[in-house]
């Protein structure tokens, strides 16, 4: 057999639980569809809750501490080594389409970005580039999460193509108005259905830009390696019609706050439950604005609607993802292609009073939904609960594709899983998070039954049996009953930083 193409799919802040299979009330059946002709896995984790760190880490396989974007705000070094890189060296086409975030929503010398404004809606520009750019030789990107502001690139490009001369007129205004028609209260929490022409929609874009560079690779009978990379359903809740109206906001089920879970927890997390906290102590140089550091309450109505929102774009995304699979059945390159599903990082949807995301290490926002489907080699309609990471992602694409990784990756081989081999390649997950320089560090450990978290120069931390404890509600940090299992962790977690150090050079001398 010739070598497979590789098919990545992503979302953007995706629950674990936010597929059909695993929740009745959510229509996805081409991600359903994927299930069942491959494999589910329940225990994939992302290295870094945040976008920029953990897109890196998926073209680089390192951590962020390694490739160099530690937190959001960050730029990804230009010179980082990617996996795209390594495909091209071995006779592949490298191609992004979708949300790229390797860089920074603002450029100064010796950071500079060509995704901060105005470069983003300098269409000039962009109508001129498409690469090579981090590894992909071919680029069609944008920036916006739903009607952001920051929408241009090669979306708008593609909308005034399809007619759309004003579309301007469907984002947020920039520069930023108060007056904006869509400055409305529905960024995390709360919904708006969005009065954006549904063709319009950057999800069709995605799709149908993914398909059009399929086909091309098809006609000059070359190998790809495509990221299909969605913007949804990050917030804000904003999604046209129909896909606004297909849930009822009755019928959704919002995770809960339990009362009292967050006495044994850092400080932190018992802030979000005041109408105003301060979480000045947390500023300090070199900081940026701290995602999640400010109110989650809301009322069940508001986290009702933004749920309805969430799977409207859902089921928009599963709709596109149906076109790709459609078209490789159609085109008779689905037999050799490994399509890999997965998410950026998770998403709080009420669990634990939280929403959207923050430096809240639960298995809602660190675990991820993963399917991988490859015929005649991945295992059909299996779940599995190997631990996996986004981290061991570019050493295994490389390894299906018969390419040898080289030792600055410092994810493992997961083929031997993948395919069914094998039960484990891994017996933990590692999650960093560096959203401040000092004050916001913390790491977490995650075995096969606990989960542990550090805080950088703080007594406090967490731990949590996930078999006794599987909604975390207890944290076991301080407790004596536990004191014995949360050494045994500490001294994984030490183990685990040892053994990802890479080895970008052997060592082939005695001296």
């Amino acid at each position: 057999m010739s070598r497979p193409n590789i098919l990545f799919i992503s979302t953007d802040q995706q629950h674990y639980t936010a597929l059909g299979v695993t929740d009745p009330i959510l229509q996805t059946p081409a991600l359903d569809r994927l299930a069942r002709e491959g494999t589910r896995f329940t225990r994939a984790y992302c290295p870094n809750p945040t976008c920029s760190p953990t897109r890196a880490s998926l073209i680089t396989g390192m951590y962020p501490a390694w490739h160099g974007c530690w937190a959001i705000g960050v730029k990804l070094p230009e010179d980082a080594p990617t996996v795209g890189d390594i495909f091209q060296a071995h006779g592949y086409r490298s191609i992004l389409v979708g949300k790229a975030h390797f860089q920074p929503l603002k450029s100064t010398p010796g950071s500079e970005s060509i995704e901060c404004q105005p470069t983003l809606r300098n269409l000039d520009f962009w109508r001129s580039f498409h690469g090579p750019w981090y590894g992909f030789d071919h680029v069609e990107t944008a920036r916006m999460h739903a009607n952001e502001s920051h929408a241009g690139q090669h979306y708008a490009l593609w909308m005034e193509d399809k007619g759309l001369a004003n579309w301007r007129d469907y984002f947020q205004q920039w520069p930023p108005n108060s007056e904006d028609k869509y400055a409305g209260p529905y960024y995390t929490r709360d919904a708006l259905h969005w009065d954006l022409p549904e063709e319009f929609h950057h999800t069709h874009w995605i799709g149908e830009r993914t398909i059009a560079n399929i086909e091309q690779c098809a006609e000059q009978e070359q190998p790809f390696f495509l990221w299909a990379s969605f913007f949804d359903p990050h917030p804000p809740y904003a999604v046209p019609e129909p896909w606004a109206s297909m849930y009822d906001p009755a019928d959704m089920q919002p995770g809960r706050y339990v009362e009292g879970e967050f006495v044994r927890m850092p400080p932190h997390f018992a802030r979000t439950r005041e109408p105003n906290p301060d979480f000045g102590d947390y500023d300090e140089p070199g900081g940026q604005g701290l995602h999640g550091f400010h109110s989650h309450l809301h009322t069940d109505a508001e986290i009702r609607r933004s749920i309805a929102a969430y799977y409207g774009m859902m089921s928009l995304i599963d709709f596109e993802i149906g076109r790709i699979l459609d078209y490789l059945d159609a085109a008779g390159l689905a037999e050799n292609t490994l399509v890999v599903f997965t998410s950026d990082h998770g998403h709080f949807l009420g669990q634990h009073g939280l929403i959207a995301k923050g430096p809240f290490h639960y298995e809602d926002l660190l675990r991820v939904p993963m399917i991988v489907r490859y015929p005649g080699h991945v295992p059909a309609g299996a779940v599995s609960d190997s631990l996996q990471s986004l981290i061991d992602y570019p050493q295994t694409l490389l390894a299906a594709a018969g390419i040898e990784a080289p030792g600055i990756m410092q994810g493992v081989n997961q083929l031997d899983v993948w395919y069914g081999r094998q039960h484990a390649a891994r017996d933990y997950a590692l999650v960093e998070n560096r959203h401040n320089p000092t004050t916001v560090h913390l790491r977490t450990l995650i075995t096969e039954r606990y989960k542990i978290t550090v805080y950088r120069n703080a007594a406090y931390g967490e731990l949590f049996d996930l078999e006794r404890d599987p909604g975390e509600h207890c944290n076991h940090w301080d407790d004596p009953a536990y004191a014995g299992v949360k050494a045994e962790l500490l001294h994984k977690f030490v183990q685990a930083e040892i053994q990802r150090e890479p080895t970008r050079m052997p060592r082939i001398a005695g001296a």
